[in-house]
């Protein structure tokens, strides 16, 4: 975690440099991407200095203890818990603030929302998702953009992709990475039987423009004629966009814009976002020992959660929690569960990290 740390804090340094660049600041772009990536870490940042600098002080005080004047070994031990309860105290602030990875603290963030199995009944369900979430951002005061949608006639969708902005937006919605299961009676069920239907969720960390930078090079784009649920929908000028990494393979396509210009600008954010997990997926399989805990995994073909409405219940699979006010959860009260889960991973990595040392 220290390592962590360091290299967020000079990365910040860094970052603080960059503001201060000619070269910088005459681009407003480039401006503007720095300006919020250290915005995302001044928290951070300023905490892990304050620590740093309390084991500086802790080491001179502990040296002064060790003084042949007695007085200097009377005002070390006067000093000393002090110091220590004001470290344990960072510490554990520390420990919160890193709580979901090297990503926490990131304020934007990209969703991915999928219908799985069950036909109409799992594009409903994904809906059912979007709204949930979008109730639950609106409670956090947090800004929700819809990038792209794919609608079903019946009012669901086979895919949607949101932008989330705002504060600890990223540390509580990776949390929703994964498989979602419903069961309960679909509105055209006659019978009254219950259905299980699926989708998923990937939450990715958005990055800046510095951190990764895409060339024209870099990817081939496509422009085509936007499709639509019916003849009057369906843009009569090309202005959908495709891109295709060359190195990765990765293929995005945006057509919710009736602009060219816009659609292409939503597909590189896109793109960037799903780059960036790869490059974050790739440096975590290097460090495959590094936080193995199951909330902390976000893999999307494991299946996180259950939401049973005929029982008013949601279960997380991950933490074993069952909670009997799935309607309140729905309504937008992802707090019920998502505290659950970040307390879980607190003690995950209070256990791994053990005491401070002496």
């Amino acid at each position: 975690m220290r390592e962590m740390l360091d290299s967020k804090l000079a990365r910040f340094d860094e970052l603080e440099q960059q503001m201060s660049d000619p070269d910088v600041l005459s681009n407003s772009n480039r401006i503007a991407a720095v300006a919020r990536e250290h915005g995302s870490l001044v928290r951070l940042a300023t905490k892990y200095r304050e620590f740093k600098n309390i084991l500086d002080e802790i080491a001179g005080v502990t040296e002064m203890g060790e003084s042949s004047d007695p007085e200097e070994r009377e005002l070390a031990d006067m000093e000393l818990p002090g110091l220590k309860e004001r470290r344990e105290q960072l510490w554990e602030e520390l420990l919160d603030m890193t709580i979901g990875g090297e990503d926490a603290n990131r304020n934007r963030c990209v969703m991915e929302i999928r219908a799985g199995t069950g036909g109409d009944e799992a594009a409903l369900f994904a809906r059912n998702l979007y709204e949930m979430y979008k109730k639950y951002a609106e409670t956090k005061r947090w800004k929700v953009e819809v990038i792209d949608a794919s609608p079903t006639e019946l009012g669901g969708f086979k895919e949607i992709t949101l932008g989330f902005q705002g504060d600890s937006v990223f540390r509580e919605l990776q949390y929703e990475s994964g498989g979602h299961r419903v069961q309960r009676v679909p509105e055209t069920e006659t019978k009254g039987r219950i259905h299980t239907s699926a989708a998923t969720v990937a939450v990715l960390p958005e990055p800046e423009d510095v951190e990764v930078n895409i060339k024209p090079d870099d990817y081939r784009k496509d422009i085509f004629h936007a499709s639509g649920p019916g003849g009057q929908h369906v843009n009569k000028t090309a202005s959908a966009v495709r891109l295709t990494h060359h190195e990765t393979g990765i293929v995005v396509s945006m057509q919710d814009e009736k602009s060219q210009h816009k659609n292409l600008a939503k597909a590189l954010r896109i793109l960037k976002s799903r780059l960036y997990e790869k490059m974050q997926q790739e440096e975590h399989d290097k460090r495959a020992e590094e936080r193995k805990t199951l909330v902390g995994s976000g893999d999307r073909s494991q299946r996180i959660r259950t939401y049973n409405f005929p029982e008013n219940r949601l279960t997380d699979h991950r933490i074993n929690a069952t909670i009997y006010k799935l309607d309140q959860i729905v309504a937008g009260s992802v707090q019920l569960i998502t505290d659950q889960l970040i307390d879980h991973d607190r003690q995950q990595l209070r256990s791994s990290m053990g005491a401070l040392d002496e």
